[in-house]
């Protein structure tokens, strides 16, 4: 007999200690009433920012900066007619880019590799001397010069050389 008190108090505590955790736990069952935002999907739940956490200042975090070379020549608009890899053409770019293609076509010596039209660039040989004619627009018209491998103006002998030719050719 005693043997199934003890079974039975057992159970009871086990039995009473299940209802107690299953009570004071987050289980649905006793708390129907009291769903926060946890319950909200994910993109619906409102973002907790600590009170003393301070937001730095991401205002000039996704400028681009504007390329030199795409928007201007290298060189100064006042030393674009002295330079000796480019001159200004007057016109759009995209019409002195078909000039200058034109031109390129009727110099002998020259090889164009590849133009890219987008770009404003044409990739030439000349006189064994391989380097871009880049055409890009200015206040003042669209500036034609000569550009080697690294981005900045050819000074080279044929590059100087292949300039005056386009810029005697094209009425500059």
């Amino acid at each position: 007999m005693r043997h199934t008190v003890s079974t039975v108090r057992v159970l009871s505590l086990a039995l009473l200690a299940t209802a107690t955790v299953a009570a004071t736990s987050g289980c649905s069952w006793f708390h129907k009433g009291a769903r926060g935002d946890y319950a909200l999907p994910v993109e619906q739940r409102p973002l907790e920012v600590p009170p003393d956490l301070n937001v730095p200042d991401t205002s000039g975090a996704m400028k681009v900066p504007s390329l030199a070379s795409s928007s201007q020549p290298a060189a100064p608009a006042a030393a674009q007619g002295a330079s000796d890899s480019g001159f200004v053409v007057s016109g759009g770019k995209d019409a002195v880019f078909d000039k200058v293609g034109a031109a390129l076509a009727d110099i002998p010596g020259v090889t164009v590799a590849s133009r890219a039209q987008v770009l404003g660039s044409y990739d030439v040989s000349y006189e064994g001397t391989s380097f871009l004619v880049r055409v890009v627009n200015t206040e003042a018209g669209s500036y034609v010069s000569a550009v080697d491998p690294r981005g900045v103006p050819a000074t080279a002998e044929a590059p100087v050389k292949l300039i005056a030719a386009l810029k005697a050719r094209l009425g500059n």
